[in-house]
């Protein structure tokens, strides 16, 4: 009964503590977030020492919010300034309920889209965006996001405070944007997400290539997005593309020993072929309204490796086409280093050197991709000495260890006599 009870409890605070939060926001007020999901928590706690005795409630969400309510009540009721405003708090709060009767399981409710726009507020410190977004829409604990973003838990809990500290003093609303701001509020909260994944799918540094769940939430969320109708929108759909195609190769990207596989030696036949569908599916519905983003462009490049049967048949000269468009849209160096690489594969090594020549010495010096480009690219032209440089400096960069395991076999290679 026990494990059962801590499983199930566990199984709450990932999938329902958001939804929790976000109702009592709504009752408390946003600058009152840090005490919503602090009496979450500890209603949570309650069901842990309550229900292996006197067993789980029939709606074990609404016994949950419930309890956190009360507490809610219960230290507002202490606070200096909750005094005359007591009647009011009450009544708002007795008129919030959980709807996890009626929604389905992940399902974004009214109060949490309020809560996503909230959180990813363009007056929220930018790099406190994606911690106070998985915290409080996903029920991520600081300890799981500091993991995730291999921080320390100091820091993500500092950037917790200031996120919130932020929204009390400028009084954010709680709210979903009006249509004329709706658009670039909407640009704001993609980008959270869009960087939420790419976390996940390339580790900075540590011993995992992939964490699977800053990716499964931030898909999770965007695809809420997608088919909500007020956001229902052609760069959400684009988004949702993006990330299903890069998703799709997770289990390919590593072999059974957790070593990095790259996209063209990788087993085609591990590649989800439902992720590729909905892939497909969604850049389809992306195509209305002449509004082109980066997500956009991306989705396309990524369509392009999918379609592939093999790293052959790929079309080289479709995916350097996109680059141009991508370099129109953001002529970043990490564009430019990508557009390096579509140039080799259509036109040789020593061309995509002549490409990456411009980026040399500018801001990807200590870009571990850079420099492991630059060596493969050597290597393939024949200049081992060349590309065991650029494989050694690549190493004196923050990467993580499968692709740190791999530029050093990479370097050996190139340093073994011929």
């Amino acid at each position: 009964m026990g494990e059962n009870v801590h499983g199930l409890v566990d199984h709450l605070f990932r999938h329902e503590s958001g939804r929790m939060v976000a109702a009592l926001v709504r009752s408390l007020g946003p600058g009152q977030m840090d005490l919503a999901e602090e009496v979450v928590q500890d209603a949570l706690l309650q069901a842990l020492r309550k229900w292996p005795f006197s067993g789980v409630p029939e709606k074990p969400g609404a016994w949950l919010y419930r309890v956190a309510r009360n507490l809610a009540l219960d230290r507002l009721r202490r606070s200096a300034n909750f005094r005359g405003k007591g009647d009011d708090v009450r009544r708002s709060m007795a008129a919030v309920t959980v709807p996890e009767e009626t929604a389905l399981p992940g399902e974004l409710t009214d109060d949490q889209l309020r809560l996503v726009f909230l959180c990813c507020h363009p007056e929220v410190p930018r790099d406190s965006r994606v911690a106070l977004t998985l915290k409080t829409v996903g029920g991520f604990s600081v300890d799981e996001i500091a993991r995730g973003f291999l921080a320390r838990k100091t820091t993500i809990a500092q950037r917790l405070v200031r996120a919130q500290r932020r929204i009390r003093e400028r009084r954010l609303p709680f709210e979903v944007p009006p249509p004329d701001e709706l658009p670039e509020r909407l640009d704001t909260v993609l980008e959270v997400l869009y960087l939420m994944f790419n976390e996940g799918y390339a580790a900075h540094d540590g011993d995992v290539l992939v964490r699977s769940d800053l990716c499964d939430e931030a898909r999770r969320l965007v695809g809420e997005l997608a088919r909500l109708p007020l956001t229902r929108r052609p760069e959400v759909h684009a988004l949702a593309a993006l990330l299903a195609f890069q998703a799709s190769r997770f289990a390919a990207r590593v072999d059974d020993n957790g070593e990095l596989v790259l996209l063209d030696e990788q087993d085609r036949n591990l590649w989800d072929r439902a992720a590729v569908a909905e892939g497909f599916q969604q850049l389809g519905e992306s195509a209305a309204g002449t509004r082109r983003t980066t997500y956009h462009v991306e989705a396309a490049i990524a369509a392009c490796h999918a379609s592939a049967p093999n790293s052959a048949a790929t079309d080289w000269g479709a995916i350097l086409r996109f680059y141009d468009q991508l370099l129109r849209i953001n002529p970043s160096p990490v564009v430019r280093l990508n557009r390096a690489v579509a140039v080799s594969r259509l036109h040789g090594p020593e061309v995509g050197l002549e490409a990456l020549a411009d980026l040399d010495g500018g801001a990807l010096m200590d870009y571990h991709l850079f420099h492991a480009t630059r060596g493969e690219l050597l290597r393939r032209a024949g200049e081992s000495q060349a590309a065991a440089a650029a494989y050694a400096r690549a190493l004196e960069c923050s990467c993580s260890g499968p692709e740190r395991r791999f530029l050093a076999h990479r370097l050996a290679m190139v340093q073994e006599p011929s």
